[in-house]
């Protein structure tokens, strides 16, 4: 959780170039800004804003060439401009480019451009940097809602939060796992990530402009204020630098410049605003608050439950949820039917599922709830998207729809049951879908969960009973609400048929229908006695060998036919050949691990060589029934840029109180522990009372 884990870069530079824009430190300037005007599908105006910098002892004249580039490299608009700077000097090109019949970015259809500026002295090419872009508008119009592109986005801005947190390596996150965790939200049918609270990784940014995910970038800091004024200068200060360093990304929906659950001034509030629109001064430009934050009027968007909606549209205001889902006991014991465990099985993970999606009985906010409330309320966020480490509570959040691993619940599909059926995205998993959320071990509940986003669901229960059900509407709310099918499975029917000799006939069966027709359809079957590991990849984008990349590799166990045993318990081990490494060992149980679930994760990284990567996996106690082994290759490919390092010697690890002798501890060192694990619970009983206050997901 410290040090440098993300890509550092030398970037080497004539004597005139481009400047960085965080390095220049210009309100609105510095590097190259680009907005829009006019945006329509017929045509759109391109700002182009270009800072450059003349480090020479002599005046110099330049021509800034602005060209803009389509996805297969067609220029589609190109504008020229001179400067004249002193030596010593650095001044700003204002250009504008005409693009007709301009493919437009939308979440849907995330179309990107390369803006090429290039710069040149005397005739020469001194400098030229590439930005990629989406042209697009973004309209908040109070209660009729948001307008993407000049059009009222019809449906509900559902999200997550993210923290970049992820099993073994914290938040020293490879890029192409970044990039993996947004194609994974996206293909569940978000459209939305808040970050929390930190600048996220430039390769995550990308990745969000890439698959069409929209971001509310938002200031680092969270409930903590100190009235000194050197601590509001440092924040006016990242608040300038994250609009600079993420401006030109199309997936930035929102800016929140304020502290996270944190009781500021009234003061601040409106210094957070200024800086925020004095950055970015374009159409397009909208800052985010807290209804409960003092100067919540003063801002373009404000975070509210729906419930509160109606107040903010009386003054003009569109509303958004940053937070809802979690649903605690109290913030210093944290229980919660909305934390589950995966390996806790079907009946937490189902009621958790249930807990996001509909209000049946006390808690939180509801996907339900969100499609029940008026257009200006534009939707909302799901704390959290996985499970994670806090670092300020010894259980780790286990609220996620995906486990540290990225592992699905049963709620990841019951979010992913809302995609609109009749969409089909190009970079994300669209489309029907039907998941059976029932194992069908002695322990699975009678009733038969299915979630689906088709208009009916047929499910066929070991070969001859036959249920069809309709999902449960309301003129208003959930769209494509969990099924139902009570007291649909019994083990003791299962176990006659393996006793009758048919087990082949155990099975549920779930077909989706559209129109009539069957466009989705699944199949589960009980795992029967152990008998193999099987590894997959869980993949998104090819292996680089640049020693950064990592994939999780999972072991699986189950029957012959494939079929995970979910209430297995075996210890595997992990052993990697070739170009990779094997991340973590017994000290964080990594290897050996015990499969949870069913299953074991392992995370392998590349080396900087490309070539093959082979992962073996064995239990670590085979009896003479079982002793299973696999075996799975990856290729890598050659890494995309040269990587500048030289490597150091790996200290030696120690393991805690290894061979320590008791004489050898430091009484007086235990004591100092004691005494700031007491100003750690002193701390968590103001963090209540701040969670408390800033709640906006209030029990009715």
């Amino acid at each position: 959780l410290g040090g440098i884990y993300r890509d550092c870069y030398l970037n080497c530079t004539g004597d005139v170039h481009v400047s960085d824009a965080n390095e220049a430190g210009q309100v609105a300037g510095g590097g190259v800004f680009v907005s829009y005007e006019d945006v329509s599908d017929q045509k759109a105006r391109v700002n182009v804003k270009t800072h450059i910098v003349n480090d020479r002892e002599s005046g110099c004249r330049v021509v800034v060439e602005s060209t803009l580039l389509d996805a297969v490299g067609k220029q589609v608009a190109s504008t020229r401009k001179s400067l004249s700077l002193s030596a010593g000097s650095d001044g700003h090109v204002m250009q504008q480019l005409t693009v007709r019949n301009p493919s437009l970015w939308h979440p849907d259809t995330p179309n990107l451009y390369r803006l090429r500026t290039s710069v040149y002295l005397n005739g020469k090419l001194c400098d030229a940097v590439v930005s990629r872009i989406g042209i697009r508008s973004i309209e908040f119009r109070g209660a009729d809602g948001l307008y993407i592109n000049g059009k009222p986005f019809g449906d509900k801005l559902m999200g997550v939060n993210r923290h970049q947190d992820y099993a073994y390596i914290g938040n020293a996150v490879p890029n192409n796992l970044h990039w993996l965790d947004v194609k994974k939200m996206r293909d569940a049918g978000f459209r939305i990530i808040r970050s929390a609270h930190y600048p996220q990784d430039p390769a995550f940014m990308d990745a969000c402009d890439e698959l069409g995910m929209f971001i509310i970038v938002a200031t680092p800091g969270w409930q903590y204020w100190n009235p000194e004024p050197v601590f509001e200068e440092r924040i006016l200060s990242d608040i300038r630098n994250m609009v600079r360093r993420d401006r030109n990304h199309p997936s930035v929906l929102l800016w929140e410049p304020v502290l996270n659950e944190t009781a500021f001034p009234e003061s601040f509030a409106q210094n957070a605003y200024r800086a925020t629109h004095e950055e970015y001064p374009a159409p397009g430009c909208y800052a985010a608050i807290d209804d409960k934050s003092k100067g919540a009027m003063g801002y373009d968007v404000v975070y509210t439950a729906p419930k509160n909606e109606a107040f903010y549209r009386n003054a003009g205001k569109s509303c958004f949820t940053r937070e809802y889902g979690d649903c605690v006991d109290d913030w210093n014991s944290h229980n919660s039917y909305s934390r589950v465990a995966r390996e806790w099985g079907e009946e937490p993970q189902i009621r958790q599922a249930q807990h996001y999606a509909r209000k049946d009985y006390g808690g939180s906010l509801t996907v339900d709830q969100f499609y029940k409330s008026p257009r200006g309320h534009i939707g909302g966020a799901l704390w959290h998207s996985f499970d994670h480490q806090r670092g300020y509570h010894p259980d780790p959040f286990w609220g996620g729809l995906m486990d540290m691993f990225r592992q699905p619940k049963y709620s990841y599909y019951m979010m992913m049951s809302q995609r609109d059926p009749h969409l089909h995205l190009e970079q994300a998993d669209s489309g029907p879908m039907v998941y059976i959320a029932n194992a069908m071990t002695p322990f699975s509940p009678e009733d038969i969960v299915v979630y689906t986003n088709c208009d009916s669901v047929r499910v066929i229960v070991n070969e001859k009973d036959t249920l069809v059900q309709v999902p449960l509407l309301e003129e208003k709310g959930i769209r494509h609400p969990p099924v139902v099918f009570k007291g649909a499975y019994s083990f003791v029917d299962v176990r006659a048929l393996h006793r009758a000799g048919k087990p082949e006939q155990c099975s549920i069966v779930a077909e989706g229908f559209l129109d009539g027709k069957i466009v989705a359809r699944t199949k589960n079957m009980p795992s029967k006695r152990n008998e193999q590991l099987v590894l997959t990849v869980d993949s998104g984008l090819p292996l680089r060998a640049n020693g950064s990349d990592m994939v999780t590799v999972i072991a699986s166990i189950t029957d012959k036919d494939g079929y995970v045993k979910r209430l297995s318990q075996e210890t595997v081990i992990f052993e990697v050949e070739g170009e990779g490494e094997l991340v973590g060992g017994r000290e964080v149980e990594a290897n050996p691990r015990v499969s949870r679930w069913g299953t074991a994760p392992a995370l392998i990284r590349t080396t900087t060589k490309a070539g093959t990567i082979k992962i073996k996996a064995r239990l670590l106690h085979p009896g003479i029934q079982f002793h299973p082994q696999a075996v799975i290759e990856i290729a890598t490919l050659p890494a995309e840029r040269v990587a500048l390092y030289r490597e150091l010697p790996v200290p030696q690890k120690t393991e805690i109180f290894g061979k320590t002798e008791v004489g050898e501890i430091d009484f007086n060192e235990i004591e100092r522990l004691a005494r700031e694990e007491q100003e750690r619970i002193n701390e968590m009983k103001q963090v209540e009372q701040q969670q408390r206050h800033f709640e906006s997901t209030e029990k009715k």
